[in-house]
This record gives C-alpha cells, sequence and structure tokens, in this order.
C-alpha cells in the first residue's frame, strides 16, 4: 500500500506535457470558395519527324473546362464538388514509324474524337504556415466519377474502318497542395497528386459488328509530377 500511494503523487507532481501547437483560423466557417479553370492546345505537324517517327501530317487540339464549388462548413474544413468537360480531337493524314532499315509501319487517314464528362466530390483540410493568414497548404481527398465516348475511323476503300467507344472511370485519391492569397478574395494554389486508387472500362464496337471491352487498374502510392495542376480561386 506505501508504494502504491508514493506512485500516485509522484505521477501527480509531473508536469502535463505541451506541444504549443495554435490552430490558426485559416478559412472561416460559412465562406464559399468558387472558380473556374479553362485550358486549350493545338498542335499542327507538316512532314514532321520524332525519334522513331518520319514524315507526320496532321493536326491535334484538346479544350477543358472544371468549375469548382466548395463550402467551409467549419473552420478550416469545406466540402463541395468539381466539375469537368474535355474534349480532343486528333487528325493524322500520314505518318510512318521506322523501326529498322527493313521494319516499317505505315499509317495513314486517322482521325479520333474524344468527349469526356466528370464529377468529383471533395474533402479539403486547410493549414496555416505559422501564424500567416496568406500563405496556407491543405489537403484534399477526393472522389471522381467520369463518363466519356470517343470516335475512331482508320483508312481508306476498302481498309476502312470505324470504331466507337464508351469510357467508364473511378477515381479516389488524396492531393496535398499549396495556396497563397493574393487579396481578401482571390487565392493562386498548386496542388499534386499522390495517393491514389483508379479503375478504367471501356466498350467498343467495330464495323458496328465486332464488340470487345477491357479494364484496367491502378494503384499509385507516390508523387506524379505529371498530374500538378494550378488554378484561381474566390473566396467569398
Amino acid at each position: 500500500m506505501f508504494f502504491f500511494v508514493m506512485g500516485v503523487l509522484a505521477s501527480s507532481s509531473q508536469e502535463k506535457f505541451k506541444r504549443n501547437l495554435e490552430s490558426v483560423n485559416f478559412i472561416p466557417k460559412g465562406q464559399w470558395i468558387t472558380g473556374v479553370s479553362v485550358s486549350y492546345s493545338q498542335s499542327n505537324q507538316d512532314n514532321y519527324q520524332f525519334l522513331i517517327i518520319e514524315g507526320m501530317d496532321g493536326d491535334i487540339y484538346s479544350f477543358k473546362v472544371s468549375p469548382t464549388l466548395m463550402y467551409a462548413f467549419k473552420d478550416n474544413l469545406a466540402i463541395g464538388g468539381k466539375f469537368g468537360y474535355s474534349r480532343s480531337r486528333s487528325n493524322l493524314d500520314n505518318a510512318t514509324i521506322v523501326i529498322d532499315s527493313e521494319t516499317d509501319y505505315t499509317a495513314d487517314n486517322f482521325y479520333m474524337i474524344t468527349q469526356d464528362y466528370s464529377a468529383m466530390g471533395v474533402l479539403r483540410n486547410y493549414f496555416s504556415f505559422g501564424r500567416s493568414k496568406r500563405f496556407g497548404m491543405f489537403g484534399e481527398m477526393q472522389l471522381e466519377l467520369g463518363l466519356g465516348q470517343s470516335k475512331l475511323r482508320n483508312g481508306t476503300g476498302e481498309d476502312f474502318t470505324g470504331t466507337f467507344q464508351d469510357h467508364f472511370s473511378l477515381n479516389v485519391g488524396i492531393a496535398p497542395g499549396l495556396v497563397m492569397f493574393l487579396n481578401n478574395y482571390s487565392a493562386i494554389e498548386v496542388n499534386v497528386g499522390v495517393l491514389g486508387f483508379s479503375y478504367k472500362h471501356t466498350k467498343q464496337k467495330t464495323d458496328q459488328v465486332y464488340v470487345s471491352s477491357y479494364s484496367s487498374t491502378n494503384a499509385n502510392f507516390k508523387i506524379n509530377i505529371f498530374s500538378i495542376s494550378f488554378g484561381v480561386l474566390f473566396y467569398l
């Protein structure tokens, strides 16, 4: 009994450890976060050569628009969604793939157009750098569903073929990022995908006769530098 009492007295005399971590109200409750990103790219090739590709003639363009809307339901916590529409077209008049002096493949009159729609639910947690209210970072959990269609045609005359594809995709991931406020109502942010799981299923019909499908899954647990994205958001 004596030793038990001494142990209790010793433990009660110790000071409680404190890390002195402060929580700064970086994004206040009740704030709306909105923005839109638009991207467009186009390229033209005229007798273009690159590595094993020779004599490429054609043009490519892509367009994407993605609005964002979130609501801070609690200090430094926001929930919402991102929506996306993208369209791309590839028109290849001719190209030759040269493997060696005796092996080459020729592709001509290839045309492909793709349209994709996506909806993403997000949950974002903000953190400030020290006591700064201009610079901070966030961790974003993402759940995305996507649908799309593609049309392909290739060749001419008796060699002409056409393919119609339907796409479905599911993506789950975590995307950390940095945010810098330009003023009280607008900020620039950059984020990168790190952890994620993706699934894609494609069903296609060729020449209105042949039906096929394929599925793919991918798990990513490392930084992907090709998934870096930039944007401007408004905090209202």
